[in-house]
């Protein structure tokens, strides 16, 4: 695929670094010129840098990968609000939350992912990767994880779940995009554990998969 990376820090860096060895070919774009550069230069022969308007143009899919705050900016940057992301599946991996605390900074009932879908009218968003840490996409031992993802596209849906295996993931469709609050709210519940000195993973029952009828 020809992907567009917009941000430069470690969730572009890792999984850009993740479908290079995947064979797609990459466009990083970020706020910082310099920073674009260095990063398509680590990733190798397979990307190259741009502005973050060329990073979603003619994409087969585009990440957001950067900071809450800067969200606005790098989609403005990217022409977004033009329409440059029309019809283009949009990763969002964003956590829209307080740092240390993971109490959410989007109104009560309006989804990170929503507000992106606002600022870039016609992309078909799909919250992914949220959840899981970096590191889990440089660590090619590790053990595999399921990544929970919500959109209200099908074919961007199954382009996110291709990426995400890819990487080495297990994709899990949860819904459409309203359930996006809802996986927003239990990154915040995981932040705010891990920041509090407690293992997130040891609050969560084992439960059983259902029965699947043959």
């Amino acid at each position: 695929m020809r992907i567009g990376i917009l941000g430069t820090g470690t969730m572009a860096a890792a999984l850009g670094e993740a479908w290079s060895r995947a064979g797609h070919e990459l466009v990083v774009g970020g706020r910082s010129e310099a920073k674009a550069l260095a990063l398509a230069e680590k990733l190798g022969s397979s990307a190259r840098a741009g502005t973050p308007r060329e990073a979603v143009t003619e994409r087969d899919a585009v990440l957001l990968a950067v900071l809450w705050d800067g969200v606005e900016d790098v989609l403005r940057s990217a022409g977004a609000d033009e329409g440059t992301l029309a019809g283009t599946p949009l990763i969002d991996p964003t956590n829209a939350v307080e740092h240390g605390v993971g109490v959410l900074l989007t109104p009560t009932g309006v989804a990170a992912a929503q507000r992106i879908a606002e600022l870039a009218p016609g992309a078909h968003v799909v919250k992914a990767f949220h959840l899981v840490p970096s590191s889990q996409w440089t660590d090619q031992g590790g053990s595999p994880v399921t990544v929970p993802m919500c959109g209200d596209d099908p074919r961007a849906l199954r382009v996110a779940g291709e990426l995400v295996r890819d990487a080495g993931g297990s994709p899990a469709v949860l819904g459409t995009l309203d359930r996006a609050r809802q996986l927003e709210e239990v990154a915040g519940f995981a932040i705010g554990l891990a920041f509090g000195a407690v293992d997130p993973n040891s609050t969560i029952p084992r439960m059983p998969a259902p029965a699947v009828a043959p």
